[in-house]
């Protein structure tokens, strides 16, 4: 193989001031054919087909682009921190690559026509800001740390014809200097998801129905595993378990082996508090009155977390043990006489305090207040919640930086902040806290507070894409939580990014605007929502063997499709997609919502279950309702049960899924009816 220059796009003049060079490797000695098709003034679509006489085997092929201009901005969909790393296809959820500087946006999009029908060998996209070069290739890939993919030997192209191609996109007007995702969003909707929606993508699906299997198997017939109700203090409590995995399946063959400590959360995954709200709706709508017992049950427990100074812990646990059983070695707990208050282990000091003695999460504790202050205004009006929430919010205020950030962790025995992501968008949802309880009460101070917080996070956050949270370096992926928190990855000139923290943004900014009336909250906003909106599927990629359009994945150095967080995205989207009259975002929230429920193992998910039960062929009729959290989450995937995962988390699966729907149903039932999800 050979490098050679593409000269069919030199002489258009409007594409030669954002792309300096243009090549691409031979396929063997077989040349391309290059195809380009005007779309419209700023984009074109570039086709290179090579035929080829004989099967050629080459590890590796790159079309790479050098941009006439020197980027001062770079985004991909993941990261590649060395020469040997590449962004597969696997994490092509919205695939694009852009780069932006001297009052140029350049934008390539992989033309996804081409990758429908199937490739003969894997597409991959590559961001080499040192190098100024923006490259679409294939080859195969490995998976290396958690999840990092490399490029592999190994690939081969059969003789006849194979076709790799782009669309290339530029611009240089301020709105999209400004919000340099919207363009790609545009192209990727209108041309494959929009489409797939209106079919039914990701799945018609009765989510209704889906619903009460939900309930059904959280409180019938997994309730010995799920459901969790002991006396606290004096205090009746209950609550679903944090999680759960097969092995507690009523049809598994072998012994129960807990997966993690037992225990119940309220935390900024892991909410009881959220879902029981879902339980509520779903008990008030029914008349069923054992539901709401258990969602006031599960209100009790947040309440009965202990306050100091206004503070308070996320995490009750119970002690565990290991037994021997058949000669397994298996985990247990030792029940609720063992219950203990602690804070999440997701956090930078893990290693060294675990849960009994972990740092108070400000983010957590916000996120818990904010649902009682929801709790109180929609569904009931239990004073206990206002209190319990004032106590906290004038801890919190306390807490404020001079430049409006509020801590990320606070020691569990001194309460002075660890000083590790003290300036970090997890304050965003602090402010949208506070916002909330400032309409509730009236105080000026809650008010400004959370506007102080907002204008510190547009200032130092949004401009460079400094989306760290506790998931993006402390949950699975702790790819660079030694060496890059605060740092940019220099090769790629970005930051290891989560979009939980574009979404808490994008919520608090909403909340800003319709607090002030300032357009520019609302045109902040906007540009966090469609950062965010790349991280989800708006297509249905051949390789990814349940349905993912409107599916979300986690960040830019993960494997995840399908994440439980797009339940929680949904409603966002669909608002911001009203109060901007734009029917894609109702459109990407509805998708996000009708994905929340795909990887629920029912009848009616056809698809899903058949992927489950080859993954675990003990499943049965007992465990309708189970759910994982995610799919692919390793950065693979088959069509053989691979990537289907091994436990289900009701706070953050099914039970987060039908909240999500129940709350859209109470806030948004138009929009329901419109697109036939009441049923």
């Amino acid at each position: 193989m050979k490098s050679i220059t593409l000269d069919a796009l030199e002489k258009d003049l409007t594409l030669s001031r954002y792309i300096g060079r243009l090549s691409c490797d031979t396929l063997g000695a077989a040349r391309p054919d290059v195809a380009v098709r005007r779309i419209s003034d700023a984009v074109v679509r570039m086709t290179l087909t090579f035929r080829l006489e004989t099967t050629v085997r080459q590890d590796d092929w790159q079309l790479a682009i050098e941009p006439a201009f020197a980027p001062s901005f770079h985004w991909a969909p993941h990261l590649t921190p060395e020469d040997r790393h590449i962004i597969d296809q696997h994490s092509f959820r919205s695939p694009a690559l852009i780069a932006c500087g001297d009052g140029k946006v350049l934008i390539l999009v992989p033309d996804l026509d081409l990758m429908i029908p199937g490739t003969p060998v894997r597409w991959y996209m590559d961001n080499d800001a040192g190098r100024n070069r923006l490259t679409l290739g294939m080859s195969e890939y490995r998976v290396r740390e958690h999840v990092l993919y490399e490029r592999a030997p190994g690939a081969v192209y059969p003789a006849g014809t194979v076709q790799v191609g782009c669309y290339l996109m530029v611009f240089d007007d301020a709105d999209t200097l400004a919000n340099p995702w919207r363009p790609a969003l545009d192209l990727l909707w209108a041309r494959w998801g929009g489409p797939l929606f209106r079919q039914g993508a990701p799945a018609e699906l009765p989510l209704g129905r889906l619903v009460r299997r939900t309930y059904d198997w959280a409180f019938d017939s997994w309730q010995d595993s799920v459901w969790q109700q002991f006396e606290l203090d004096g205090r009746t409590v209950g609550a679903a378990v944090f999680i759960v995995n097969v092995t507690q399946s009523p049809n598994y063959p072998g012994p129960v082996n807990e997966r993690e400590f037992r225990s119940v959360w309220n935390q900024a995954w892991f909410s009881s508090l959220r879902s029981a709200q879902g339980v509520y709706r779903q008990g008030l709508a029914t008349g069923d009155p054992d539901l709401l017992r258990r969602a006031r049950l599960t209100k009790e427990l947040a309440l009965s977390a202990p306050q100091r100074n206004g503070l308070f812990p996320s995490v009750l646990a119970t002690d565990m043990e290991q037994v021997t059983i058949d000669g397994e070695t298996v985990n247990r707990s030792l029940g609720w006489e063992t219950a203990y208050w602690g804070n999440s282990n997701r956090n930078p000091a893990h290693d060294r305090h675990p849960v009994r003695t972990a740092p108070y999460h400000i983010l957590d504790m916000s996120w818990t207040a904010l649902l009682m202050l929801r709790w109180y205004d929609e569904l009931e009006q239990d004073q206990r919640l206002i209190e319990y929430a004032v106590r906290y919010a004038d801890a919190l205020v306390e807490l404020q930086d001079a430049r409006g950030f509020y801590p990320a962790w606070l020691d569990s025995d001194t309460l002075a902040p660890l000083g590790i992501l003290d300036d970090s968008p997890e304050s965003a949802m602090s402010a949208t806290f506070l916002l909330t309880l400032h309409r509730l009460t009236g105080k000026a101070r809650y008010l400004q507070s959370a506007l102080k917080a907002a204008d510190a996070i547009a200032q130092y956050i949004v401009p460079s894409g400094r989306w760290e949270d506790f998931e993006t370096y402390w949950s699975c992926c702790r790819y660079g939580s030694e060496e890059l928190v605060g740092r940019k990855v220099a090769r790629n000139d970005m930051y290891k990014q989560c979009n939980f923290s574009m979404f808490w943004t994008a919520e608090a900014f909403l909340a800003c605007y319709r607090q002030t009336g300032e357009a520019a909250y609302l045109k902040l906003g906007e540009r966090c929502l469609d950062e965010l909106l790349m991280t989800q599927a708006s297509w249905q990629p051949p390789y990814i063997h349940v349905g993912a359009l409107g599916g979300f994945g986690v960040m830019n150095c993960d494997g995840e499709w399908n994440d439980a967080r797009q339940s929680l995205f949904a409603e966002l989207i669909v608002e911001y997609g009203l109060e901007l009259n734009r029917e894609e975002y109702i459109q990407r929230g509805i998708a996000a919502l009708r994905c929340s429920f795909v990887m629920m193992y029912c009848p009616e998910n056809s698809r899903s279950k058949a992927q489950w039960e080859k993954a675990h062929p003990f499943f049965g009729e007992q465990d309708y309702g189970f759910m994982m959290e995610n799919y692919g989450h390793d950065g693979v995937a088959d069509d053989n049960g691979g990537g289907m995962g091994l436990f289900a988390i009701f706070d953050w699966g099914s039970g987060a899924a039908a909240e999500g729907y129940l709350r859209m149903q109470a806030h948004h039932p138009e929009l329901l009816d419109r697109y036939g999800l009441n049923r």
